[in-house]
């Protein structure tokens, strides 16, 4: 009886899992059949998953080998990339090494810095977006790769973070690392560096994730399309910027692109992700 009970129990929670996923993988499945589609038949049955009539058109254009309508997204691709691997970069060199000083260094002030950077956070980024433009407009940045990076290359939720990992570890290492003629940046780098590998590890993902899917301060960072990253140049055509019908199969495969490596990122660092946690919880 038991095992019934345990059987069916195992059978209503899989029947579950399976439902959410496809509720899930729903969309993505009608992103990917309606970029096959031409855009009529895309706009008449958009929720089939079968295109009919079948045609690469639409990725063509988004890959640059068609004339027609072309989207830049080579270049959107490769703005993205590069802003959003500069912009992890420094997040987790500069969070970390700012953490640390909060967590560890002895200086006058700390408390009243700490406060500030928390403070940040309560608000809200929308209403940043007109100094910051005023900001990059005074100092000659706007609309360059620096104005793109140079604002938001550190991030306060990033130093909260790291310095609670760095507060969890045993001050008697450091002290130990000093006894051996270990200086501060020493200590850091070779001491307590690796053991918040955890923190690292989900920082860089967090950051990957935040730069990749950036719009708002990139909306106002830049105006020339040279510059435009997926989602702006997303946001572009999607606005009408190819004013050549509902192009939703041209839309939808961009849109597609667009998701796909946050999603592989995830998929590949899962593992990594979960092993930080547990291995964050057990310090």
């Amino acid at each position: 009886m038991n095992e019934r009970r345990s059987r069916t129990g195992l059978i209503v929670r899989y029947s579950l899992l399976i439902l959410f996923a496809l509720v899930f993988l729903g969309p993505f499945a009608i992103q990917f059949a309606n970029s096959f589609k031409t855009d009529a038949a895309a706009t008449s049955n958009t929720l089939s998953l079968i295109p009919h009539p079948g045609t690469l058109s639409s990725w063509k254009q988004i890959l640059g080998i068609s004339t027609a309508g072309v989207t830049d997204f080579p270049r959107w691709l490769f703005n993205s990339m590069f802003v959003s691997v500069i912009l992890t970069i420094t997040h987790v060199g500069l969070d970390s090494m700012a953490g640390y000083a909060l967590a560890r260094l002895e200086f006058r002030g700390r408390r009243l810095v700490f406060g500030f950077i928390i403070a940040t956070l309560a608000v809200p980024n929308v209403v940043l977006l007109i100094p910051q433009f005023l900001v990059l407009k005074e100092l000659g940045l706007f609309n360059t790769y620096q104005g793109m990076i140079i604002p938001i290359s550190v991030d306060a939720a990033g130093i909260y973070m790291m310095r609670q990992f760095f507060l969890q570890v045993p001050p008697a290492l450091e002290e130990a690392a000093r006894l051996d003629g270990a200086s501060v940046w020493t200590t850091y780098w070779r001491v307590v560096l690796p053991i918040v590998r955890p923190g690292l590890i989900t920082l860089t993902i967090l950051s990957f994730q935040g730069a990749w899917n950036q719009f708002a301060f990139f909306l106002v960072a830049t105006i020339s399309p040279q510059y435009f990253t997926l989602t702006t140049g997303l946001a572009n055509i999607v606005s009408g910027g190819l004013s050549a019908g509902n192009q939703y199969p041209l839309k939808l495969g961009a849109a597609l692109l667009t998701t796909l490596p946050v999603g592989v990122l995830f998929f590949v660092f899962q593992k990594y992700l979960n092993r930080s946690r547990l291995e964050g919880s057990l310090k």
